[in-house]
């Protein structure tokens, strides 16, 4: 997977922006406030993923324009495709000048990685922040996985309606059998695919920050319900599923909604048996961010066959010179677009391109 070319118009300060990328790296600087992050978010959304950081397309078009607009050219097992993108307050795609129904299409045709600041939020956020990385990243490999995850947050949704009326006498308790079956039944395929992708994730990514690190931290990850219930058979799964909702009636009556269940499950990073998010320095979070996500990448490159294109927005800030360097030479093996306000430490490498962004406008400079 490379992006050959990317251009955007109206999208948030971008102004005819027109990048004709190279093939590994391309450095994108300028001063903050100028539109580096802007174009990796433009390129990401392509993934038919949200934006990183809106999911309101309103925030996306800059307020002197009625629209945005932006194009992809990207070759994708050995073929050139074009992307197509119109933003009002919705998002319409054309690819290779079809029209897409809605931009979930996109996943799996154009794969990617993104890091951004907000990243930090899968380190120090709430579980939700991790329970997010993991869908989003088994989606891109897994497309059918984003339709499963919508399908049981729809059932969960529905059982929580029930739940109210239940307390308001209006049905009788025995009305939720039905809907603890539909729910156990999906959540047990939801932490199978959860279980399936951490395995192949946990030791990459272990192995990635030991680099980072230079060995002097040990990472690990796990989730929480093989932690806590040591089951990896999805029958099994389904099995306790089903029996926690039941045994959990009277509470979640008492609370109005279902507390128990995959949409409540955490991913546990920790580095040396301490909790990354309590017990870890800035330095330290930000590269097990790094860590996680490099992981992903090569987990999708595994899984699909094709390497996907690495997006990385302010990653060095916070980092020390070695854990830099590491950074830079792991790079190589995939093409990378990266956002900094100096370039300097990033001009080590030997290969690429570099854009400075002014205003919304981007020039191409001499390496």
């Amino acid at each position: 997977m490379k992006v050959i070319s990317h251009s955007a118009d109206g999208f948030r300060n971008l102004k005819n922006t027109d990048i004709q990328a190279h093939p590994s790296m391309n450095i994108i600087f300028g001063e903050n406030g100028q539109g580096k992050t802007n174009i990796i978010e433009s390129i990401w959304l392509f993934t038919g993923c949200y934006s990183f950081r809106t999911h309101k397309n309103a925030e996306l078009v800059c307020k002197n324009s009625p629209f945005a607009r932006s194009q992809l050219v990207f070759s994708s097992n050995e073929r050139e495709q074009t992307a197509q993108m119109k933003i009002t307050k919705i998002k319409e795609i054309k690819l290779n000048g079809a029209d897409c129904t809605s931009p979930r299409e996109m996943i799996g045709k154009f794969s990617c990685v993104v890091f951004s600041p907000s990243t930090l939020s899968i380190i120090q956020g709430a579980p939700g922040e991790r329970r997010r990385l993991t869908d989003v990243a088994i989606s891109l490999i897994k497309p059918n996985y984003a339709v499963l995850m919508s399908r049981y947050l729809r059932t969960l949704d529905q059982r929580n309606a029930l739940i109210k009326k239940i307390s308001e006498k209006s049905y009788p308790l025995s009305t939720l059998d039905a809907w603890d079956e539909a729910l156990s039944t999906l959540g047990a395929a939801v932490i199978s695919y959860r279980l399936d992708y951490i395995e192949k994730l946990k030791e990459k990514a272990a192995a990635i920050y030991g680099g980072i690190s230079s060995s002097r931290e040990k990472f690990a990850l796990e989730y929480s319900f093989l932690k806590s219930k040591g089951e990896t058979d999805e029958k099994r799964i389904k099995e306790i599923l089903f029996n926690d909702l039941v045994a959990s009636r009277e509470a979640d009556l008492r609370r109005l909604y279902t507390a128990g269940g995959p949409h409540s499950d955490d991913l546990i990073i920790t580095l040396d048996g301490g909790e990354a998010r309590a017990y870890g320095s800035q330095g330290q979070k930000r590269s097990c961010a790094l860590a996680l996500k490099l992981g992903e990448a090569m987990v999708m490159e595994e899984v699909t066959g094709e390497a996907p294109v690495v997006l990385l927005d302010d990653v060095m800030s916070e980092l020390d010179e070695g854990r830099q360097r590491f950074i830079l030479n792991y790079l190589d093996a995939w093409q990378v677009f990266i956002t900094c306000c100096d370039p300097s430490a990033l001009l080590r490498s030997e290969t690429g391109k570099i854009f400075e962004v002014k205003n919304g406008t981007v020039e191409e400079k001499t390496v």
